[in-house]
């Protein structure tokens, strides 16, 4: 059986600033064609923050989809072009005025890999200065310290619901608890 499938044609429904759609014509393994409908995203970045006392530094803020205010790893989207380590750096410095000497690379994750060309890197970090946030314009939220142990308990009884804090948070914890971090 074959599964990886061909593009034959593509076509832009729109074009925003933090994403595109476009729908294309695709041949699967059996030589049949189906539309396949693709949100372009230009990626994300995103970072555990921990002190030296096993605590996380969190962002609260007000995500309008969802219609929500989610508890968050700091992160941010990838400029075009942007090296994601670079990005993740800019991110953690804006949002909670941290820096650190030492990052671990956690991987990269696919949020919605059935229709999402979005990729979030994900890294984590012990803090080793502590500034001020400088946040974008538009942005509110409000940063939170919390020991990694009650995160992650919050991560496994679902009061955490956004994925890459979900699979950082978890990551992180199990480096910490093997000596890795």
């Amino acid at each position: 059986m074959i599964l990886e499938e061909q593009p034959v044609s593509a076509e832009r429904k729109f074009e925003g600033r933090v994403v595109s759609l476009r729908v294309d014509q695709a041949r699967i393994g059996d030589g049949s064609l189906h539309r396949r409908e693709v949100v372009e995203h230009p990626g994300g970045v995103s970072v555990v923050c921990l002190t030296e006392d096993d605590q996380v530094l969190l962002v609260r803020q007000f995500r309008y989809a969802p219609m929500e205010v989610l508890l968050e790893l700091p992160a941010g989207k990838l400029e075009p072009g942007e090296d994601p380590f670079a990005a993740m750096r800019r991110e953690q410095k804006e949002e909670t005025g941290t820096t650190a000497e030492h990052y671990v690379d956690l991987g990269v994750l696919y949020p919605t890999p059935a229709y999402d060309t979005e990729r979030i890197y994900l890294w984590a970090c012990r803090v080793t200065e502590y500034g001020a946030q400088n946040l974008d314009d538009g942005e509110l939220l409000e940063v939170e310290r919390l020991p990694l142990e009650l995160v992650e308990q919050m991560v496994l009884e679902n009061r955490i619901r956004d994925a890459k804090t979900q699979i950082g948070i978890l990551k992180a914890a199990a480096l910490v608890r093997s000596g890795q971090l």
